[in-house]
């Protein structure tokens, strides 16, 4: 069995909870928490790329 890489899990679950926080942005009608979500998670997956091409 492989080791687990703990910082990308950490990061990728990250990931998850960002477009979590937009549907739950959505629900409460605040749009500006949804752009902030939507920046944030596409950003963390950016850089869940770059640190996986090194």
């Amino acid at each position: 069995m492989k080791n687990i890489n703990f910082p990308m899990l950490l990061l990728a679950i990250t990931v998850i909870a960002m477009f979590l926080c937009v549907g739950i942005a959505i629900a409460f009608g605040n749009i500006w928490f949804v752009l902030l979500f939507i920046i944030l998670g596409f950003a963390f997956m950016g850089y869940g790329i770059s640190l996986k091409r090194k």
